[in-house]
This record gives structure tokens, C-alpha cells and sequence, in this order.
């Protein structure tokens, strides 16, 4: 597949069918996800990659608590500009309900770690702002992403379950307190079907050598 329409055509799927993947489908996207770029090459993710039914269904619990607490506290929006931004609305509301409510039978979950780890330089005037830490991971989210895109494989790039991030690292045996969980990622064949996904249009969000200055 054109990686352009890859890039373009990965949106969040989350919605499977119980059909397997393959484990070297698994390995080609996590070797994309390893070649992401970090600053200065620090490469601070690992991946825990979780298949096993009972396993899953702990993350799985963590996930549906980690959710409902959330979606409690989101406010609806009260207007649409049209009814065709009022139903993509609902069906990303539906779409993630449905996740939290059914992970534990997805067939793949991938846990992108992220290493705890000193990451603000100083010298004698103080402290350097180089950017964050988790800058250098979540490249290797979108790579993992696009890369199973291109496999025929859906994705979607999830936070929430940060919520219960050390419970479940600790359910997981991770090391205490070396890592927390930057992302969770389901992966498997999706249900709905690949496609551009609604965004705001690059030129409304672009400004060409000074701010303001906008190309139509």
C-alpha cells in the first residue's frame, strides 16, 4: 500500500471481529513501531503484547472501569453544525462504548510503555524545556498504527486506561515504578471499513511564515 494513503486511511477502529492475528502480522508492526524516531535516539518504550484470554480480560477490567469513570464526566455537546457532525458524533460516543465494553474478546492488546526516567537537562542557568518524554514514544504508536493499516489490520490509539495505569503494570509484572503505560492499542481485523476520517483541513490549521498568514 502507497504509505500516503495508509497514513490517510488509519483511523480508529473499534470494533473486531474474533478472527486471529498472526503473530508475524504482530512482529511486522511492532518492528515499524522500534523504528519511530526519539530524541536523541533514546528509544524509551517497551511493548507488552497481550493474547491471553485470562490476561486480556484483566486489562479488559481496568480498561471498562477506567472508561466509565471518564465517559461520566464528559459533557455532551449541546449544538451541531449539521446532522452529519451530530451522527459522527454518536458514533465515536457508541464506537468507544463499545470498546470498553468488549476489549477482553479483541484478539490482540498492545501496551506502550514508557520509561521512567530523568529527562530535563540543567546546567548553570537551570532548567532546559527539550521537549517531553513521551514525545518519543507516541511516533511509535502512529508507526504501529500504519503499519497495521497497511496489513489490513484496525487500530486506535487509547489513553484512558492511565487511570488504573499501576494497577494494571502490576497486574502485568512490570517492574515497579520503572515504566507507566503511554498508550493501549487493540489490534485486529475491524469490523467497519477503512477511510478518511473527518478532520479540520490543513490549510485552516496552517500559517505560512508568520501567524496569520493562511493559505486558502
Amino acid at each position: 500500500m502507497d504509505a500516503v494513503e495508509a497514513i490517510m486511511t488509519t483511523r480508529a477502529m473499534r470494533r473486531y471481529s474474533d478472527r486471529p492475528v498472526a503473530d508475524a502480522d504482530i512482529e511486522t508492526c511492532l518492528r515499524a513501531a522500534q523504528q519511530a524516531p526519539s530524541g536523541g535516539n533514546v528509544q524509551p518504550q517497551q511493548y507488552v503484547v497481550v493474547t491471553d484470554p485470562e490476561q486480556k480480560a484483566v486489562v479488559a477490567d481496568f480498561y471498562r472501569r477506567a472508561f466509565d469513570r471518564y465517559e461520566a464526566i464528559l459533557e455532551q455537546p449541546r449544538e451541531f453544525r449539521s446532522d452529519d457532525e451530530r451522527r459522527s458524533f454518536e458514533r465515536g460516543r457508541d464506537a468507544s462504548r463499545h470498546l470498553a465494553d468488549h476489549l477482553a474478546e479483541v484478539p490482540v492488546i498492545v501496551l506502550f510503555l514508557q520509561a521512567r526516567i530523568p529527562w530535563e537537562p540543567r546546567d548553570d542557568d537551570g532548567p532546559m524545556d527539550i521537549g517531553r518524554l513521551d514525545a518519543s514514544v507516541y511516533p511509535a504508536v502512529q508507526n504501529f498504527c500504519v503499519a497495521a493499516r497497511a496489513l489490513g489490520l484496525g487500530t486506535a490509539l487509547t489513553t484512558v486506561i492511565r487511570i488504573h495505569g499501576d494497577e494494571v503494570l502490576a497486574a502485568l509484572g512490570v517492574p515497579e515504578g520503572r515504566f507507566e503505560i503511554a498508550a493501549l492499542s487493540p489490534l485486529g481485523h475491524p469490523t467497519g471499513n477503512f477511510g478518511v476520517a473527518p478532520r479540520k483541513p490543513a490549510a485552516a490549521v496552517t500559517h505560512w511564515n508568520r501567524w496569520g498568514d493562511k493559505r486558502r
